[in-house]
């Protein structure tokens, strides 16, 4: 009994990397585990654990299949009470999130630190993000912030600018739609390619070092280097904030992906984040991801982005309503 006991107690992601260590990946003709293919990085599993689940790190079967059950059913009333047309956003139809929670059954894609939660901010950060609040207040998400219209073009921010995609990163997570990455490799380099605004890193694995400090990039410069099977990928170099987590980082963001084959068909996705001008501390987060039977679709983004017009038409004519009304 005391056996058996022990074995119940092996927890889903103890699990998984025991069987993760005991089958040897699917391997290039080179020798280097094979990560090559289309990953699906959707997901109904909260990025933070919720409140209620509190000390609780994996789902139980059952907990899982009612929380799926629970979040499916928000959806569907979010989409029988929205109207058929919403005005700067879509309505639920064109979302996917996604219908199960990860296959490791954890219960935040957080996993440091260990409540599943993210870090504070600093107290810079937390300060700037209040005075965004504030200086758009009443603002939706796609409009520009009052008055502004290169810098700052809403909460969206380089989304909306087709720059940057809101879940492809660096670093991905799961969010609305589009949510693949196409992985490619050689002896020399992998590329990672999204489906969202089609954005593609050219990694080096050569060992060459980083860019010189004054070489900034969009989506930084990334290098990455074999550790045992696990691709490691470290990103440096940022231009300024990207789209995560709604603009909160800064030029000085580190990031160490690591991308490991845990199965025949899941990648395993883990991030550590590390802004000593946003966070308190580094954190990671952690996404099984599905290797996808279809290939990467096209992601117009405003086609072309003919909309940018028309969303900063349909600004200034707000603005011009809000003087003319306070002028009154």
């Amino acid at each position: 009994m005391l056996v058996c006991g022990l074995f119940l107690t092996v927890t889903p992601a103890a699990a998984q990397a025991r069987r993760a260590a005991e089958a040897d990946p699917p391997r290039t003709a080179w020798g280097a585990p094979d990560l090559n293919g289309v990953w699906d990085f959707r997901t109904l599993t909260p990025f933070e654990r919720p409140s209620e689940l509190a000390e609780q790190e994996f789902f139980t079967d059952e907990d899982a299949s009612a929380f799926e059950a629970a979040r499916l059913a928000e959806f569907a009333v979010r989409d029988d009470q929205e109207p058929a047309d919403i005005v700067g956003n879509y309505n639920q139809f064109w979302f996917d999130p996604g219908n199960k929670v990860s296959e490791t059954r954890q219960t935040s894609l957080v996993v440091d630190p260990p409540d599943g939660r993210v870090p504070p901010l600093t107290p810079a950060a937390a300060a700037q993000e209040q005075a965004a609040l504030r200086a758009r207040e009443g603002v939706d998400r796609h409009s520009p912030t009052y008055g502004g219209f290169v810098d700052d073009l809403g909460s969206g921010l380089f989304a909306v600018r087709c720059i940057l995609g809101f879940n492809s990163g660096p670093p991905m997570t799961p969010a609305g739609y589009n949510q693949n990455v196409q992985v490619t490799q050689t002896e020399d380099y992998v590329v990672l390619l999204n489906e969202m605004v089609h954005s593609s890193r050219v990694i080096p694995l050569d060992g060459r070092p980083h860019l010189p400090e004054g070489v900034r990039q969009w989506m930084g410069d990334s290098r990455g280097r074999w550790e045992g099977d696990t691709l490691v990928v470290e990103t440096t170099n940022f231009l300024r904030e990207t789209s995560f987590r709604d603009g909160l980082t800064t030029s000085a963001l580190q990031l160490t992906e690591r991308f490991t084959r845990a199965s025949e068909g899941t990648l395993q996705y883990e991030v550590t984040v590390e802004d000593p001008n946003a966070w308190a501390q580094p954190w990671t987060y952690r996404i099984p991801m599905v290797q996808s039977e279809f290939p990467l679709f096209e992601y117009a983004c405003h086609e072309g982005n003919y909309g940018l017009y028309n969303i900063l038409a349909g600004a200034r004519q707000q603005e011009a309503a809000a003087e003319a009304a306070a002028s009154r």
